[in-house]
C-alpha cells in the first residue's frame, strides 16, 4: 500500500501527524527563545596588559612582542593584532572559525595559560596581563539614565542599586554600567613648604596609603572561644584624610601644613557620555543564553518601572537600544508577512485552481509553517531575522509539493477515479521525483549553513530550517493533502474529459510546439540572452550585507593623537546642539574616550581613545536617515575641520571596520608611514568617489622629552625614576592609595600645587628629592633641559609584524566593491620595499572569506545534487538537461536587480540559491512527466507536449504564489535584494521550465524524433 492511499485508509493517523503540526506549533510560537539575529560566536578574546611610563614602541617590543609570541604557539589562532599605546598593550586574539561556540572555554584556558607563561618574560614594572573572554557580550536591553544636580557620589549609588536589583531579575545574565563619573581624592602638596622642610614624598605617600588599609590583627582563645581582634578603623572620610599627621626626624607634622586635600572629579576622565546633551550614564543588560530576548526585556522593564519609583525624583531614563521590542515587532512583522503570503497563496489557487484546491492546498501550507515552527523550537532554533526569512523563502518550494499532488488528484478524480485510486497513481508517479527535487532545494543551501566562518554560524538557521520546512513539506504533501483532497475534491462522471483543453492550455501547446519546431534558433536565443545578462551583470551593484532597517546610525570623530578629550566634548557639544534644532532626530546619545557598550551583536564598538567621539542618532523612520546623514557630514565636516568626521549606517551580519582597507606590513614604522601615505594618493588619483581617508596609526603625537644629565644627577644622587616620579608628581599626580567609600575605591592622588596648569615652563623648576642629600634638588640642576619629539604613540602590529592599514568609506549610496575595483590594481602596482608587504582588508576581505568558506563547502553539495539527480533517473542526459537551465537562471535576476538597482547581496545570493532550488525541482518534476508519459507509449513529440502542457499550471502557480508571496519582503531592508532576485529569477527561470527543458529534452533524443517522425510519415 501506498503512502498516499494509506494516509486516507488510516486517517486517524494522518490527523494526529496534522494536530501534532498544528499543536505543536501553537506551542513552539509560544516558547521558542527569540532575539534579533542569529546567534554567532565572536571568537575574540582581548588581553590587556599595563606597563606604566613606556612609550608606545617599548610597549610594543618588551610587552606585545613575548605575550604575542607565546599566543602564537596555540594551532587554533587564525591571527593576532595588538594596538600599543604609551603604557598600555592591547592584544586582540583571533581564533580560526572552524572552532565552534562549544570549544571557545577549553582554547580561552588554553590562551590564559599561555599569557602566564608570557608573563615571566615580561619587565618587572609591567602589571599582570588580563585576559578578557567576554568580548562579545551583548546588552541588548540599553538605557541611558540622567541625574541632573545629583553629586557624584550619589550618581554612583544610584547605578549600584539599578544594577544590583536587575540582576536578580529572572533570565538576566548581566548588567553593564558605562560613564559613571570618575572622582579622585587629590592631595595637592605645597611644593615650597616640603621643599624647605625637606619632607620626602615617600614620608607622605606611605601615609596616604595606610590611611584606610585593611591589616588583620590576629585573634586570641578565650575560655575555650577563639576571639577575632578588630583592626583599628582607618581615615574613611575626606576630612580625617587631610587631618593625617606625618613623622619627619623625630617631629609630626600635620598633613594640612604641606598640602590641600579636596574630593574632585578627575581632570582627564577615561570616558564621557551623554544624552540629549545631558550628562548620563548607561546601563546595559544581557539575558541569559537561549532564553526568549522579549520575556527577559520585558520582565527587565517592569522592574525598572518598579525602581524608578523608589529612586530620587530627577532621575530619568531613556532607551537608547530595546533589542525586545524590536524583535517583538519583527515576530508581528513576521506573523503579518505570513498570513500575507498564505493568504495570496489561497486567492491564487482559488482563481486558477478553484477554491477546494485553495483550502486543501493552503492548509497543507499552513501545516507545513506551524510544524517547522514546532521542530525550531524542539531542536533549540530561536525565531531571529535569519529563521524567519528562511520560511518565507521557502515558501514557494513549500507549495510546490502540495500543488503538484493537488493537481494531480483533481484531474484523476474528475476523470472518475476515486480518491484512494486518485492518490496512489499520483504519489506513486511524483512522490520520488518530489523527494530527490526537494532534497536538491536543501542541499542548495547546505554550502552556506555548514560553512565554518562566522557568515556559516550567521546564517546556519537559514539551512536548519529551510532543511526541516522542505522535508515537512514532502511528507505532509503525501499525506495530509491526499486526506483533504479526498474530503474536498469531487469525483466526476468518468466521461471523456481533457482537462488541459483551456485557452490558456492550447496557446501554451501552440508556443511551445512552434519551439520545438524552431529549437536551433530557440536554443541560440537563450545563449544570447543568457551571455548579455551575464555581462549585464557586472553592471550590478555589489555588496557583502545590507543596511539595517534599524533607524541608527553613528557619528565617528577623531582629533588628532594627543588632543584632550575635554575638547572632543567641547566639539561633540556643538554637534549635539545642531542636531536638537531638527525635527527629525529622535535622541543622541554620545559617548566620548570610546564606543558604546556592545548592544547588538553586528555592533563593534572602537577601541577607547581619548581623542575619539562618537554619536548614536535615532531618527522615526529609515527614510529620514540619507538626508539627515548628508546634512550631519556637511556640517561636521565644515564646522570641525581639524578632526576626522565621518557618518555610518548599521550593517546588518558579521563584518565591521572599513569598507576599503588595504594593510601595509613590514619592519620600519617610518616607512609603513611613507607606504601608507603614497597609498592614499594612489588610492585619490585612480577614484574620485573615497571619502574619509585615513590610517589606523593617527597622526604623530608631540611629546617633551626631558635631556637627563647623568653626571650631575649621579653626584646629587638622583636616578632617572627619581626624576620621571617628580615630573609626573607635578603634572598628572602619583596615585598612593586608596579611599574606601562602601564598595567604592576612590584613588587618593598625591600631585604638585602647580600642577594642572598650562605649559611647560614649571617643570624647570619642579623639586626632585634625592635619598642621598636628603634634600630637594630643582629639576633644572639635573638636565640639560628640554626637546620636542614628535613619536608614534599608537602603534599596531599584526601577527608581530607592525603594519598600518590605510582605510577609506565610500559615500552613501555608493557600491564599495565598485569603488574597490577602480583602485585595487593601481595600489597593487606600487613598488614596495623588501621585506613589505600589502594585503586587502574592509568588505572585500570579508566577502572574500566568507565566498571562500561557501566554495570549500559548495563543490560537496553540488555533487551530492548531481549525483540525486542521476540516481532518480538512472540516466545522464535527463539531469543534464536539468542542470543546463541552472546557468540561465542568473537572466531573471540580473534583469531584477538592475531594474530596481538594488545591489547583489549575500542575501541575494541566497535567493539564487534558493532560485537554482526551485529550478531543478521544477525541471525533475517536469523530464520525468515526460519520461512517464513516453512510457504509456505516446509517440516521442506528443509525449513531450502532452507532459509540458500538464506541468504548466503547477509550475505557474509555484511560481505566482512564491513572487507574489516576496512582496511583504520588498519592504525589509534584509531581505529586499533577496526577494527581488527570486521574484525576477522565478519569472524568467518559469520560461526555462515551461520552455526551455522542453526544447532541450526534444534536441538531446535524435534517435527518438527520427524514429516518431518515420512513424507519423
Amino acid at each position: 500500500m501506498s503512502i498516499a492511499r494509506a494516509s486516507i485508509d488510516r486517517s486517524l493517523i494522518t490527523w494526529i501527524l496534522m494536530l501534532t503540526c498544528l499543536m505543536g506549533g501553537i506551542w513552539g510560537f509560544a516558547t521558542i527563545g527569540r532575539l534579533e539575529d542569529p546567534a554567532f560566536t565572536i571568537k575574540n578574546a582581548i588581553v590587556i596588559t599595563q606597563y606604566p611610563g613606556a612609550s608606545a614602541e617599548q610597549v610594543a617590543r618588551e610587552v606585545s612582542e613575548p605575550i604575542e609570541s607565546e599566543i602564537q604557539k596555540m594551532g587554533e589562532i587564525d591571527f593576532i593584532t595588538s594596538s600599543n599605546k604609551p603604557g598600555i598593550s592591547r592584544i586582540s586574539v583571533n581564533i580560526e572559525s572552524t572552532y565552534d561556540g562549544t570549544e571557545l572555554p577549553a582554547i580561552w584556558t588554553k590562551l590564559r595559560n599561555r599569557v602566564e607563561d608570557a608573563t615571566r618574560n615580561l619587565p618587572s614594572e609591567a602589571a599582570r596581563p588580563t585576559v578578557n573572554d567576554n568580548f562579545g557580550d551583548v546588552f541588548g536591553v540599553f538605557y541611558a539614565f540622567t541625574a541632573p544636580g545629583f553629586s557624584d557620589a550619589e550618581v554612583h549609588e544610584i547605578s549600584e542599586y539599578l544594577r544590583r536589583e536587575l540582576l536578580a531579575v529572572e533570565g538576566v545574565a548581566d548588567v553593564a554600567l558605562a560613564g559613571l563619573p570618575s572622582e579622585a581624592v587629590y592631595v595637592n602638596a605645597r611644593t615650597s613648604i616640603i621643599s624647605n622642610l625637606g619632607v620626602s614624598p615617600d614620608a607622605i605617600a606611605g601615609a596616604l596609603s595606610q590611611a584606610d588599609t585593611r591589616t588583620p590583627a590576629g585573634s586570641f582563645r578565650q575560655n575555650g572561644q577563639d576571639i577575632r581582634i578588630q583592626a583599628p578603623v582607618g581615615s574613611d572620610t575626606v576630612d580625617e584624610i587631610a587631618n593625617l599627621t606625618i613623622g619627619v626626624g623625630g617631629d609630626v607634622i600635620d598633613l594640612l601644613d604641606l598640602a590641600q586635600v579636596e574630593r574632585d572629579r578627575v581632570e582627564e576622565p577615561a570616558e564621557i557620555i551623554r544624552f540629549q546633551g545631558t550628562e548620563a550614564f548607561t546601563l546595559g543588560v544581557a539575558g541569559k543564553a537561549d532564553l526568549n530576548i522579549v520575556d527577559v526585556g520585558k520582565r527587565v522593564d517592569a522592574r525598572l518601572a518598579e525602581l524608578m519609583r523608589d529612586v530620587p525624583a530627577g532621575v530619568e531614563l531613556h532607551p537608547i537600544y530595546q533589542q525586545h521590542v524590536v524583535v517583538d515587532e519583527a515576530s508581528n512583522d513576521f506573523l503579518l508577512n505570513l498570513a500575507m503570503s498564505v493568504t495570496i497563496v489561497v486567492l491564487v489557487l482559488a482563481i486558477f485552481m478553484g477554491w477546494r484546491s485553495a483550502v486543501v492546498v493552503g492548509s497543507t501550507l499552513l501545516l507545513t509553517v506551524v510544524g517547522t515552527v514546532f521542530l525550531m523550537a524542539i531542536f533549540g532554533i530561536e525565531m531571529e531575522r535569519i529563521s524567519l526569512g528562511a520560511l518565507i523563502i521557502a515558501m514557494g518550494m513549500l507549495v510546490d509539493n502540495a500543488i503538484v499532488v493537488a493537481e494531480g488528484m483533481q484531474g484523476d478524480m474528475a476523470g472518475g477515479k476515486s480518491a484512494r485510486d486518485a492518490a496512489e497513481d499520483v504519489a506513486g508517479k511524483t512522490q520520488t521525483p518530489l523527494l530527490g527535487a526537494t532534497v536538491i532545494g536543501i542541499m542548495a543551501f547546505a554550502g552556506i549553513g555548514l560553512s565554518p566562518d562566522a557568515t556559516g554560524e550567521f546564517l546556519f538557521s537559514l539551512f536548519a530550517v529551510i532543511g526541516m520546512s522542505l522535508l515537512l513539506s514532502w511528507v505532509l504533501a503525501i499525506t495530509a493533502t491526499p486526506l483533504l483532497g479526498h474530503y474536498f475534491f469531487k469525483v466526476g462522471s468518468g466521461d471523456a474529459h481533457d482537462p488541459y483543453a483551456g485557452p490558456l492550455f492550447r496557446a501554451y501547446r501552440a508556443v511551445l510546439s512552434g519551439a520545438l519546431r524552431v529549437r536551433y534558433l530557440v536554443i541560440l536565443a537563450l545563449i544570447g540572452v543568457t551571455v548579455v545578462c551575464y555581462m549585464g551583470f557586472a553592471q550590478v551593484k555589489q555588496q557583502f550585507f545590507p543596511d539595517s532597517n534599524t533607524p541608527l546610525f553613528y557619528v565617528h570623530y577623531k582629533l588628532p593623537q594627543g588632543a584632550s578629550i575635554h575638547r572632543v566634548s567641547e566639539d561633540m557639544a556643538r554637534v549635539e546642539a545642531w542636531l536638537a534644532e531638527r525635527d527629525d532626530v529622535v535622541s543622541v546619545a554620545t559617548f566620548i574616550g570610546g564606543g558604546a557598550t556592545r548592544f547588538m551583536l553586528t555592533y563593534a564598538p572602537e577601541e577607547a581613545l581619548p581623542t575619539y567621539g562618537h554619536l548614536i542618532i535615532r531618527t522615526e523612520t529609515l527614510e529620514q536617515i540619507p538626508s539627515l546623514r548628508a546634512d550631519v557630514e556637511e556640517f561636521g565636516r565644515t564646522a570641525l575641520p581639524e578632526g576626522e568626521f565621518r557618518t555610518e549606517r548599521l550593517a546588518f551580519g558579521p563584518g565591521g571596520g572599513a569598507p576599503i582597507e588595504a594593510r601595509f606590513s613590514g619592519p620600519d614604522p617610518d616607512v609603513l608611514r611613507q607606504l601608507a601615505d603614497e597609498a592614499a594618493g594612489v588610492m585619490v588619483g585612480a577614484s574620485d568617489r573615497l571619502v574619509d581617508l585615513r590610517t589606523n596609526w593617527r597622526e604623530r603625537e608631540l611629546t617633551l622629552v626631558p635631556r637627563f644629565a647623568d653626571e650631575r644627577a649621579k653626584a646629587a644622587g638622583v636616578a632617572r625614576d627619581d626624576l620621571a616620579q617628580a615630573l609626573q608628581f607635578g603634572t598628572e599626580g602619583v596615585q598612593v592609595g586608596f579611599y574606601r567609600e562602601q564598595d567604592r575605591l576612590i584613588p587618593i592622588i598625591m600631585r604638585a600645587d602647580s600642577a594642572g596648569g598650562e605649559g611647560a615652563e614649571h617643570l624647570a623648576d619642579l623639586p626632585v628629592y634625592s635619598d642621598a642629600a636628603q634634600a630637594y634638588i630643582p629639576v633644572a640642576q639635573i638636565t640639560d633641559g628640554f626637546g620636542w619629539e614628535a613619536q608614534n604613540t599608537f602603534l599596531v602590529r599584526r601577527d608581530r609584524v607592525p603594519t598600518i592599514s590605510v582605510q577609506a568609506g565610500v559615500p552613501a549610496g555608493e557600491n564599495a566593491a565598485s569603488v574597490f575595483g577602480q583602485l585595487r590594481g593601481a595600489v597593487e602596482a606600487m613598488d614596495l620595499p623588501e621585506g613589505y608587504a600589502l594585503e586587502w582588508g574592509g568588505e572585500y576581505e570579508s566577502s572574500t572569506e566568507a565566498q571562500t568558506a561557501l566554495g570549500k563547502q559548495l563543490p560537496i553539495s553540488l555533487i551530492i545534487m548531481v549525483l540525486i539527480s542521476v540516481l532518480l533517473f538512472g540516466k545522464i542526459r535527463q539531469p543534464v538537461i536539468i542542470w543546463l537551465l541552472v546557468p540561465m537562471s542568473v537572466n531573471g535576476v540580473v534583469i531584477g536587480l538592475l531594474g530596481t538597482g538594488l545591489p547583489f547581496s549575500f542575501t541575494a545570493l541566497l535567493g539564487l540559491l534558493s532560485l537554482s532550488g526551485m529550478l531543478i525541482k521544477n525541471g525533475i518534476v517536469l523530464v520525468e512527466e515526460i519520461d512517464l508519459v513516453r512510457a504509456d507509449g505516446v509517440p516521442f513529440r506528443q509525449a513531450v507536449l502532452d507532459a509540458s502542457t500538464s506541468r504548466l499550471r503547477p509550475v505557474v502557480l509555484a511560481a505566482a504564489t512564491t513572487i507574489l508571496g516576496m512582496i511583504p519582503l520588498l519592504w525589509d531592508a534584509f531581505f529586499a535584494s533577496m526577494a527581488v532576485t527570486i521574484m525576477g529569477g522565478l519569472g524568467f527561470a518559469s520560461v526555462l521550465t515551461l520552455v526551455a527543458a522542453p526544447v532541450f529534452y526534444y534536441s538531446f533524443f535524435p534517435k527518438e524524433r527520427k524514429a516518431d517522425a518515420a512513424a507519423t510519415a
